[in-house]
């Protein structure tokens, strides 16, 4: 099977928010996308036809942003995330709850959860979720559910202890929640 070239043009536009979401930097993104559209032209016999071309690309793009991640760890950062994201981020987390540590707002029905995760507008409204998670819980996210990293990848990767990954992790699955219940469940309430 051959790949279009024109479908890549189309798709590099998802592609490349994937790698943005992940990477949270510009130029390592193109490169990760423009090595995955390379991979595609140059074996484009790997491509059976079993799957769409996204899904095809995506699974590549995977592997890329796991390659420059590990590249990444043996390069020195110059620029470091300040420490006023982590206070916003536990500030808008303890919001959610009362003093008495129960959410203040009791979560909506959702439904048969089967039939919305069928839907493509969810997959959109989660992925616009996870672009308003602070930028370190969001990466943690991706690199533990969409990258499908083990945790002590991730340890190494961000330099964070085994804890701190699951508190993150706790923390990002409820602002999903909560934003979920707010952009896609809200609207039919």
């Amino acid at each position: 099977m051959t790949v279009d070239t024109a479908e890549l043009e189309t798709l590099r536009t998802p592609l490349l928010k994937f790698a943005r979401l992940q990477l949270r930097n510009d130029a390592m993104a193109e490169d990760v996308v423009q090595e995955t559209l390379i991979a595609a032209l140059e074996r484009p016999d790997r491509f059976a036809g079993q799957s769409s071309l996204k899904t095809y690309l995506t699974g590549i793009l995977k592997h890329k942003i796991i390659d420059a991640l590990r590249a990444g760890a043996r390069e020195i950062s110059l620029s470091h995330a300040g420490a006023d994201d982590e206070r916003t981020d536990d500030e808008l987390f303890d919001a959610l709850f009362d003093t008495t540590g129960h959410f203040r707002d009791k979560p909506r029905d959702w439904g048969d959860p089967d039939a919305v995760l069928r839907q493509k507008q969810f997959f959109e409204i989660l992925e616009l979720c996870v672009e308003k998670l602070p930028a370190k819980t969001g990466r943690v996210f991706m690199m533990r559910e969409w990258l499908e990293l083990d945790t002590d990848e991730i340890c190494k990767e961000l330099g964070v202890s085994t804890t701190h990954v699951w508190v993150m992790l706790y923390r990002a699955r409820m602002r999903l929640r909560e934003c979920l219940d707010l952009n896609w469940l809200g609207q039919s309430a």
